[in-house]
């Protein structure tokens, strides 16, 4: 393998908001790279079966074992997730704990860059989840060089039932007079983080390229 930098999305929305911040990281390195959408993949919760602890590779047979090899090549990590509910999806957070089979005596991700993306309706619920997401990433010893907030779109506005359902989320994010359309989708595009986004890239190639000895904070 020849990865430098791999990205992982748990959005499950085709060429979602999320998949896009994340491919915009990867293409403004200028480094080798490859995405993975959680969501083709089956990657379930760490079963907690410690079948790992002696060489670090996790025994459950599902695609995580190759996940992690992928993640093992790569220099750089950026993850995506988004916030059903108020919490993180279930694909970045089966994912997140897999990742102990990879930490337990050995760090294996030590040191790699690690850029979290998080797109959520709420800032305060989209600063909880980067937070844990930092936790996690720390404990792997990671580099945490980056974190990318996305302002959402709540589904109402797209399912088809939005204006008639008595719990469509648009009357609480809206205005009373705002009917369901795509038209009030924000791109991702459209939203400042896709200037930090294209900036973290162009940092992360510099850094591993070593054109540079640590990657400013982005503002």
């Amino acid at each position: 393998m020849s990865i430098k930098i791999l990205g992982i999305s748990g959005s499950p929305v085709p060429d979602s908001n999320t998949d896009r911040l994340i491919i915009q990281v990867l293409k403004s390195s200028g480094l080798e790279y490859e995405f993975v959408k959680l969501s083709d993949l089956i990657v379930g919760p760490c079963r907690a079966c410690k079948a790992c602890v002696k060489d670090n590779i996790c025994k459950v047979n599902d695609d995580f074992p190759e996940l992690a090899e992928k993640l093992l090549d790569a220099k750089a990590l950026v993850l995506g997730g988004y916030t059903p509910y108020g919490m993180l999806d279930a694909f970045t957070k089966a994912f997140l704990e897999r990742l102990w089979s990879m930490r337990h005596i050995n760090s294996l991700n030590e040191q790699k860059c690690a850029v979290s993306i998080i797109s959520g309706l709420h800032e305060q619920t989209t600063e909880a989840i980067l937070k844990s997401i930092a936790k996690e990433f720390s404990m792997e010893k990671m580099y945490h060089v980056a974190e990318l907030s996305i302002v959402g779109n709540v589904p109402c506005l797209t399912c088809g039932y939005g204006d008639g359902c008595k719990n469509s989320g648009i009357p609480h994010l809206f205005t009373e007079e705002i009917k369901a359309s795509a038209a009030h989708c924000v791109a991702v595009e459209n939203q400042p983080v896709w200037d930090k986004a294209t900036q973290t890239g162009k940092l992360i190639g510099q850094y591993i390229n070593r054109e540079i000895d640590s990657i400013p904070a982005i503002s």
